[in-house]
């Protein structure tokens, strides 16, 4: 009998946070979801604003938001946890969160951001920095790079829907940063 395996620590964790975000969401019609899991212009003498710029990676507006963002971090977490270690992916996803829940909170007063692209998007440009040997560049970054900001630029430009472009590109540059910084070591 095969037994299971929490292969993935610190994504399966994030999963497991964000799910339990989710239903507290609807649990609570919503509070928890504004006031844990959402970043925002609020005083920095309350101290739920410290907590809602790491915070705001785990909340999701509704279930498809959820789904959409937990299936692309299960793809592409895991196999950057094993080539990089939980120690320094925790890392990678904590100073993302923070950077794009600071820069959020600067510069957009009057929105609320909340959602788990920003990681999504480090973990992507992070994957594609993850073959890189010899300080050469991977042509993947190059495609991926240019694709993905592109869509995100266009979007930006042209469409109005809610969607956190800035933060997005912000997860990108964290995840091809953290790519450089890391190299092609593997974890310790």
């Amino acid at each position: 009998m095969k037994k299971l395996q929490y292969n993935s620590p610190v994504i399966l964790s994030f999963f497991f946070l964000s799910l339990l975000a989710l239903v507290l969401g609807y649990l609570t019609k919503g509070w928890t979801t504004s006031a844990l899991f959402s970043v925002y212009r609020s005083s920095l003498a309350n101290p739920l604003t410290y907590v809602r710029f790491l915070g705001h990676v785990l909340g999701h507006a509704d279930g498809s938001h959820f789904m959409g963002n937990m299936l692309l971090l299960l793809v592409v977490g895991p196999p950057m946890e094993e080539k990089y270690g939980s120690r320094s992916l925790l890392a990678a996803i904590v100073l993302t969160a923070l950077v794009s829940g600071v820069l959020h909170f600067l510069l957009f007063p009057h929105t609320a951001l909340l959602g788990a692209s920003g990681i999504v998007f480090m973990l992507i440009m992070l994957g594609s920095l993850s073959g890189m040997r010899d300080g050469k560049i991977p042509l993947t970054l190059l495609l991926v790079g240019a694709l993905y900001l592109g869509q995100e630029v266009y979007a930006m430009v042209f469409v109005r829907d809610n969607v956190a472009n800035l933060m997005h590109i912000v997860g990108g540059l964290c995840g091809t940063a953290f790519g450089f910084l890391l190299g092609g070591r593997r974890k310790s």
